[in-house]
């Protein structure tokens, strides 16, 4: 009877979770649009250094101890060069990429990057 019960009460989360991702709008156009924008941010806006560490950080699973061990690096500088490269790159996701000749900051929502 126990089973019962907590089937019952797990059931609602599970059919409510199901009708939103049903109901979402389709975005993988937009989804498109931002891993394009990370990837020009990633190699125009950040530096060697700090896409290096993101790429460690992000792309292979390491912690800041293990980044550190790995290129003779503090854990601290390891932090502080992590954050500010994540900085650099949410100011560019959010306020845009620069456009060749624009002024900065400003890009056409539908350039294709």
């Amino acid at each position: 009877m126990a089973n019962i019960r907590s089937e019952r009460r797990r059931a609602p989360g599970a059919d409510m979770a199901a009708y939103l991702r049903d109901a979402a709008p389709d975005n993988s156009a937009q989804l498109r649009q931002l891993k394009r924008a990370l990837r020009h941010a990633l190699s125009t806006v950040v530096t060697p250094r700090q896409r290096e560490l993101l790429l460690l950080y992000y792309g292979q699973g390491l912690n800041m101890r293990q980044i550190g061990e790995r290129l003779g690096l503090d854990k601290s500088s390891v932090c502080r060069t992590l954050k500010r490269g994540e900085a650099r790159l949410r100011r560019c996701l959010r306020y845009g990429l620069p456009r060749q000749g624009a002024p900065h900051g400003i890009f056409s929502p539908d350039q294709d990057r």
